[in-house]
């Protein structure tokens, strides 16, 4: 048994690596589903599909919890799969499953309170409090935009967070073909100050709303401010899910240090990109 990891691609080896990191000793079993990549630009219906196969993938593999270590899956397709596809995953598979993603743990760092909060609303802010108000800036995949799940999900939460979200359609398919970084630089730098321009200023706080994102971090950091404060999404669900496995112990992961890498696409080396960003040169095996 093991702990899965999805992605459409090499984004997800953000959150993967911190995992491994903070339960060195439980096996692990990564799908990269490159062949359907990227999936932030299709329809809902082939999100929830592509994630749909990719989760049965992993649970043929040995995975007991499987993380969605892709926004666009945890916004699109992650509710519909709990309510209606992992009961019965658990009853074809005969053992206990579950997939979480990767959503919650983030607005939870955003916000600094318990997914289970939801304010009362006062009614409208007097002026006091509207120039008290911070500003999160999330950059995401359009799919993950549309579904406008950080501007719902934060405002139940906070009424003195505004949330802006700057759709950055292609960059994934940038990072994920190891684009040279001169390129990947020009790109954030024109996506920072499109959202600046929207809003009127630079965010208070930015979220990667795209586990690609995450590779190129630095990159974003160097096109904000330094008083923008960057959430980073992997240790916020490592955070998350050590609590979670601390609930529910009826889990079995493995303790023999498994590490597996798998793809739908074409196996092999990935991009010196990803090389550098693991620490290690890394070669994924045919799903």
């Amino acid at each position: 048994m093991a702990i899965g990891v999805f992605d459409s691609g090499v984004g997800g080896l953000t959150v993967h690596r911190e995992l491994t990191r903070r339960f060195p000793t439980r096996d692990f079993v990564y799908l990269a589903d490159q062949a359907n990549a990227p999936i932030g630009s299709k329809s809902g219906e082939a999100i929830v599909n592509i994630t749909r196969d990719g989760c049965e993938r992993l649970f043929e593999a040995g995975a007991s919890v499987i993380v969605l270590a892709c926004n666009t899956a945890s916004a699109i397709a992650l509710r519909r799969l709990q309510q209606t596809w992992v009961p019965q995953a658990r009853a074809r598979h005969g053992r206990p499953v579950n997939v979480l993603g990767i959503i919650v743990p983030t607005i939870e760092a955003a916000t600094g309170l318990p997914w289970s909060f939801e304010a009362e609303r006062a009614g409208s802010l007097d002026s006091d409090k509207r120039e008290a108000i911070d500003i999160t800036g999330v950059f995401c995949t359009a799919a993950t935009a549309i579904s406008r799940v950080y501007e719902i999900e934060i405002d139940k939460r906070r009424e003195d967070l505004a949330v802006f979200s700057e759709p950055c359609p292609g960059l994934a398919g940038l990072i994920e073909l190891g684009a040279p970084v001169e390129e990947l630089s020009v790109v954030v730098a024109d996506h920072v100050d499109a959202l600046r321009r929207r809003i009127g200023r630079h965010p208070d706080k930015a979220i990667l709303g795209c586990t690609h994102y995450e590779i190129v971090a630095e990159l974003f950091a160097a096109a904000l401010p330094q008083a923008t404060t960057l959430i980073h999404q992997p240790s916020a669900v490592a955070d998350a899910l050590e609590r979670y496995f601390d609930r529910h112990p009826e889990y079995e992961l493995g303790t023999n240090q498994r590490r597996d890498f798998l793809t739908t696409g074409k196996p092999g080396p990935q991009s010196d990109m990803v090389s550098q960003f693991w620490g290690a040169p890394l070669s994924f095996d045919p799903a």
